[in-house]
């Protein structure tokens, strides 16, 4: 890739996610917020897990695992997904690893009482 003299456009956003395919993520953003990074600096999570050293931050996908298929990079997508959702629910009924659907016990305040 290379800059194009005037091609340069603003967009008002408060996120922008860019895709470009095999270039990694992008080092400048991973070292401003401190992430930790693998020896290939791609996002460091523990293994089978989405959560990265910083609460509330979660990587899926190539910034996580490296360079691989667009599958792989949408079954992350939803396992991570399915983590933040019971991370802030405690509890999860979205489909966990080769789209099975779990089944799911809520606590309720009259099942705790018993």
């Amino acid at each position: 890739m290379e800059k194009v003299p005037g091609s340069e456009k603003i967009f008002k956003a408060d996120i922008v996610m860019l895709a470009m395919g095999f270039l990694g993520p992008e080092q400048y953003l991973l070292n401003d917020i401190e992430v930790e990074q693998d020896p290939r600096k791609n996002i460091a999570t523990p293994q089978g897990n989405f959560r990265t050293t910083i609460p509330k931050v979660y990587a899926a996908g190539d910034c996580r695992r490296g360079q691989s298929l667009v599958v792989h990079a949408i079954s992350e997508g939803r396992q991570a997904a399915r983590q933040i959702d019971n991370d802030l629910m405690k509890c999860s009924s979205l489909a966990g690893p080769g789209g099975v659907i779990p089944f799911v016990t809520q606590l309720t305040v009259d099942s705790v009482a018993a």
